[in-house]
């Protein structure tokens, strides 16, 4: 059973409420596990329109039957900002149960979906960018993370995690379970349009800033070639983020191909090492 709430990221509420549904679904398919039926939670303000509320509980209603689960119940109280999101139980054998930190040696990292959302977010909020540079941000987080799951256990996949509040890197970090290193090619990562710039810019939340932090206090290494903003997106807290998979290197062209067809975002963008810590290195693409 998992449990994710949000506060509003967007402003349309039903795309809100799609989110929020995706978003408590990721994680249980980063343990390989089928969801079984969810339960809303949320808060809202006593005087918010009922037809936004409305809006809200339709759009999570919809992911949830897009992922093939009815919502059996749920529960609401007044809160004056408003959250939403799900409890999704699940089931999977207990064996067949994939853990975050079960990566080893030489395993290919691939990443499935753009990162920036916060950042995008966080300008869209200042008025920065427009409704339409958002919106591949958003349709980024409504997609659910089912199919890149399934099409990582079939390929013999050993680690899964999903890109949430801590970052990429912050992620890749508990993947490595204290034993194994990474390195990430800066290069090789996705990002979504405008999120560089506007990172180079100091368009940052606080949120990827202390993440930034924590990656640095912990022993990650930035190399000085990576373009400016680059750090603080790979550390960027994302909605409804992409899966991290660790695959063996044998299998990730065949995973690669097939991830195409319904996660084209994805990309693999480093390996596990035997050497601990995590180093992001910048290998600009040759002319």
């Amino acid at each position: 059973m998992t449990l994710a709430v949000l506060t509003p990221i967007v402003d349309d509420p039903f795309a809100y409420g799609r989110i929020a549904a995706a978003n408590a679904l990721s994680s249980l398919f980063a343990t390989g596990a089928r969801p079984l039926c969810a339960v809303a939670l949320a808060a809202f303000p006593e005087d918010l329109d009922a037809s936004i509320v409305a809006s809200i509980f339709r759009g999570g209603a919809e992911t949830c039957a897009q992922a093939g689960i009815p919502v059996v119940g749920g529960h609401t109280i007044k809160d004056a900002e408003p959250k939403y999101g799900f409890s999704v139980t699940g089931i999977v054998h207990p064996e067949r149960i994939v853990r975050s930190d079960a990566g080893r040696d030489g395993d290919v990292l691939i990443l499935t979906k753009a990162l920036g959302v916060g950042i995008l977010t966080t300008a869209r909020h200042d008025d920065a960018i427009g409704d339409d540079e958002l919106e591949p941000a958003i349709e980024s987080m409504i997609e659910l993370n089912a199919a890149s799951s399934e099409a990582a256990l079939r390929h013999g996949a050993a680690a899964l995690s999903v890109v949430d509040d801590d970052g990429l890197i912050g992620r890749v970090r508990q993947m490595l379970g204290g034993r194994l290193g990474a390195r990430i090619d800066g290069g090789t990562v996705p990002l979504f349009p405008r999120a560089l710039a506007l990172a180079a810019h100091d368009v940052v939340p606080s949120a990827a800033r202390a993440n930034l932090r924590a990656a640095r206090a912990t022993g990650a290494r930035f190399s000085p070639d990576l373009p400016l903003g680059l750090p603080a997106i790979l550390c960027d807290a994302q909605f409804s983020g992409g899966l991290v998979i660790a695959v063996p290197a044998a299998r990730a062209g065949a995973l690669l191909a097939e991830l195409q067809e319904f996660a084209p975002a994805s990309r693999a963008i480093g390996s596990l090492t035997a050497k601990r810590g995590i180093e992001i290195v910048w290998r600009p693409a040759k002319q």
